[in-house]
């Protein structure tokens, strides 16, 4: 029986909406509440101090929303705020960075691994250090690519 308390998930956008829609199916008693920080999107060219910034105001919010769990389904934001969200607040706060690197792992047969994101997520090499944790004789190749975000936010890529 799921506890009355929510799952929160935040992204940038609406891009985290997949991450609510896949909890939906895994978690269907679960109430889950979803911010998509629409009025500051992207964040993919904004710095480290702004993306920690809005990353600490929207988990304040969902905390006292009544979140139990806080979901940063925010490539960038999990690349660059995680670590201080983690550190800051007393709830479990999960970042995609962690399970979209061991998915792929899984699925590679190569172990080259292409990397596409903001120009924040890739300049941090959060998904890069996240797969040399799992195997140090991966290769990646990392781009940056602008409209990324805006692709995902008009409904171009679904996935």
């Amino acid at each position: 029986m799921a506890s009355s308390q929510p799952i929160a998930v935040f992204d940038s956008g609406l891009g985290g909406l997949t991450v609510v829609k896949a909890l939906q199916k895994i978690l269907p008693n679960e109430s889950i509440i979803y911010f998509g920080d629409t009025a500051r999107v992207p964040y993919g060219n904004k710095s480290q101090n702004l993306i920690q910034e809005y990353g600490k105001e929207i988990t304040e919010f969902l905390i006292n929303k009544g979140a139990k769990i806080v979901i940063v389904a925010c490539n960038t934001a999990s690349a660059l705020a995680l670590p201080l969200l983690k550190k800051t607040y007393d709830i479990p706060i999960i970042g995609v960075i962690e399970p979209g690197a061991e998915k792929a792992y899984a699925v590679t047969k190569s172990k080259t691994i292409g990397i596409i994101g903001t120009l924040a997520t890739i300049q941090s090499e959060a998904y890069e250090k996240e797969l040399l944790t799992l195997d140090d004789s991966i290769d990646t190749k990392g781009m940056a690519c602008p409209l990324f975000v805006p692709l995902v936010e008009e409904g171009w890529l679904e996935g």
